[in-house]
């Protein structure tokens, strides 16, 4: 398997709406050019940050096309893919890889709460309708409601084109767990990428990755060439802006995305209903959090 692909930051591809609060095209590429000029190893698409339990099979659609017309052969592009019925779940699948995506992603159905066997054939079904595009299982369970187990993991490994785990539940322990058992794993949390990657992940996909690429990347770096003091204050840089971003009254991604407006003129809009618009006594936070990203990348990049 080839795993050099998958080594590095990835960021969580942010949605990208014009003034209606519409799928952008425009958006959705200059902001996929911004990721390649910052010189991150792929993005992932269509996942949390993507707001894409906001999203119609549709949407989804027209931001995988726009994100791969910009970045294919230029980034490593794995789509989530997940939608909370296998139908649509097997036609986003489809879809990811007739455009060539890398990977497709999925986390568990949510709701109902399903035995391993239902879940187990929920991503089969998917993986199915692309087979000929690498599986990853996503594991977040503090909001999918459904915790990764290692018989399940096993269970998706005899299928061949199961590769990996996204990681995000909060143990640095599960991170070793899917390792053993033959899986790559990317890790989740970016509060704690420093200790997923000295775990053995092989890279890291993030939800705030996006805001200051230029600071994950060099944490990278930093770990993978053992210069880990300066990694863990790159971590702690990074971890009090997280903070800062989420002490706002809007949700963070719509922090996120006005700060990559004043920061580097790039406009994805804001967010979708019923996430959170930004309101007033927010722009001095998104203010700080562009001075923290600016101090800090002048420091360590």
């Amino acid at each position: 398997m080839n795993t050099a692909k998958y080594e590095g930051i990835i960021p969580a591809f942010y949605a990208c709406y014009d003034e209606k609060g519409n799928i952008s095209p425009e958006g959705v590429r200059a902001l996929t050019k911004y990721y390649i000029a910052k010189g991150v190893k792929g993005l992932y698409v269509g996942g949390s940050s993507g707001e894409c339990i906001y999203q119609s099979v549709a949407d989804r659609k027209l931001v995988l096309e726009h994100v791969m017309a910009e970045a294919k052969g230029k980034l490593t592009i794995i789509a989530h893919v997940a939608c909370n019925n296998t139908a649509d779940s097997q036609e986003l699948a489809a879809h990811a890889e007739s455009l060539g995506v890398d990977a497709i992603a999925s986390i568990p159905p949510i709701y109902f709460k399903l035995p391993p066997y239902a879940i187990a054939k929920y991503w089969n079904d998917m993986s199915a309708a692309a087979p000929n595009t690498d599986f990853i299982i996503y594991n977040i369970p503090q909001l999918a409601g459904v915790s990764l187990s290692v018989p399940l993991l096993k269970e998706m490994l005899k299928n061949p084109k199961v590769i990996g785990v996204k990681n995000s539940s909060m143990p640095t322990q599960d991170i070793q767990m899917w390792r053993d058992e033959g899986a790559i794993v990317f890790n989740g949390p970016d509060e704690q990428l420093i200790s997923g990657l000295v775990m053995g992940a092989t890279g890291g996909i993030g939800g705030t990755y996006g805001a200051m690429p230029e600071l994950y990347v060099e944490l990278f770096n930093c770990v993978k060439s053992g210069k880990l003091d300066k990694a863990l204050e790159i971590q702690n840089e990074c971890c009090r802006i997280i903070y800062k971003m989420c002490s706002a009254h809007g949700n963070m991604y719509a922090v996120i995305k006005e700060i990559l407006r004043r920061k580097d003129g790039v406009d994805c809009g804001s967010v979708r209903a019923p996430l959170a618009e930004l309101i007033d006594s927010d722009y001095a936070i998104v203010d700080e959090s562009v001075a923290m990203i600016q101090a800090a990348t002048k420091k360590y990049c």
